[in-house]
């Protein structure tokens, strides 16, 4: 999949409308139903299965479904499950952009910001549930699961689920990371797919609850490992480049600490600074070639990458400071190059500075949970993105650094923040 992309001055760029807020459309039943048709020959394919789960308590109600975000495959699964069911989708901005975006405001989809605080879409939400009479689909980790566990969600969800006062789905794929996972550049596995449907809580076990324990509920949903599911499964994956790009989700050597060395390619996993070597067996497992395996586990890996960021930020040494190209994003026409710039990002938070110093933009460590970066974004790169509601600039860093290390320091700044102001 790819995306509108334009070369344009940053004086340009600012002269362009801005995106105009728009009610969400009723699904159109035949849109809905040719998607459905689309979708049929992958989810032949990936011999979709899925099991329920208390659905026999929601019926025919308009209810909030939350769903897992493995892959692109995600949108078809949730077609595959629940069609003809009347379904809004929560979307991404850049995912409506151009001619496909007209189509999937005929689907129900709205578009919001990542990672950006927006009450408009709440409203939206909630005109789709009461006055649409539509379910909605929204993936509350917004981004695709890096680890293949659980992405960093908002806190107090439950919050959202008391004032819509409907039904609440969970829906959790397993296969869906490993057929498609983000860092394998866009290499499609041979593996079988399906989900389980579980409705966590009805309208009135909304009312009854309170928001903890309703944010209890949908962690306890959202407390899956993909790799763990895999090896315990006896998942076999024995492609030839399963391994490829597993640098970007593994940025730090554990052997001698060195980041940004590492490269993933075919079944192999090497540090470059001391040639170290792990293999990556069909199982999703890794094995030193030589000497200790410290982390035959990938999440394990991915977590003690965050306790060295968590560290590094605790002592005050974590910086990120690279030349990057810059892309902004205005409306829903697709991006707008305008060159080159510098990315910081600091205890401070973020500052991007562009266009001969005309673009000077400043983002608080307690703006978001998390960060939205990506892998390969649309085939043009490791991305990382920040804005607010009016602009979103994407930024594609010319050095090789990790947008995996930006992520992360980005959640573990905002809680030490959060943590400070509580105390």
């Amino acid at each position: 999949m790819k995306i509108n992309v334009k070369e344009m001055s940053y004086e340009e760029v600012l002269k362009l409308p801005r995106l105009k807020h728009k009610k969400p459309l009723k699904p159109q039943l035949w849109l809905t139903t040719l998607v459905r048709i689309i979708c049929a020959p992958t989810l032949s394919r990936i011999k979709f299965s899925y099991t329920t789960e208390r659905m026999d308590l929601v019926k025919d109600q308009p209810c909030l479904i939350l769903m897992n975000h493995s892959s692109f495959t995600d949108m078809k699964l949730a077609y595959g499950i629940f069609y003809p069911k009347k379904m809004g989708i929560v979307t991404s901005v850049d995912a409506m952009s151009g001619i496909l975006g007209k189509l999937m405001r005929l689907l129900g989809c709205t578009p919001t910001r990542k990672y950006v605080p927006d009450m408009t879409l709440i409203k939206d939400i909630e005109y789709m549930l009461k006055k649409n009479k539509t379910s909605v689909l929204m993936y509350p980790e917004a981004g695709y699961s890096f680890d293949g566990c659980a992405t960093t969600m908002p806190r107090k969800l439950g919050i959202l689920m008391k004032r819509l006062g409907v039904p609440v789905v969970t829906v959790i794929t397993q296969g869906a990371f490993h057929r498609d996972p983000l860092y394998n550049m866009l290499q499609i596995r041979d593996v079988k797919v399906s989900a389980h449907v579980k409705c966590i809580a009805t309208a009135e076990e909304v009312k009854e609850k309170s928001v903890d324990e309703l944010d209890a509920l949908l962690a306890d949903s959202f407390s899956f490992d993909n790799f763990a599911w895999q090896r315990d499964n006896r998942i076999s994956i024995d492609v030839p480049f399963r391994a490829d790009g597993l640098h970007r989700i593994l940025y730090k050597c554990p052997h001698c600490g060195v980041e940004n060395q590492m490269e993933g390619k075919g079944i192999y996993l090497t540090c470059h600074a001391c040639e170290k070597q792990w293999t990556m067996d069909e199982y999703g497992q890794l094995s030193a070639d030589v000497g200790d395996t410290e982390y035959p586990h990938i999440p394990d890996w991915y977590k003690w990458q965050r306790e060295c960021v968590r560290t590094e930020l605790e002592e005050g040494s974590y910086s990120l400071d690279t030349e990057v190209d810059i892309a902004i994003q205005v409306n829903l026409n697709g991006v707008c190059k305008i060159g080159s710039g510098r990315l910081m990002h600091t205890l401070d938070g973020f500052r991007l500075v562009g266009a001969d110093g005309k673009l000077d933009y400043s983002q608080s460590p307690a703006f978001s949970h998390t960060l939205y970066s990506d892998y390969y974004w649309y085939e043009i790169g490791d991305v990382i993105a920040i804005g607010d509601n009016e602009f979103t600039y994407f930024c594609f860093p010319k050095e090789n650094i990790s947008v995996t290390k930006a992520r992360l320091a980005t959640e573990e700044l905002y809680k030490m923040k959060k943590k400070h102001r509580r105390g």
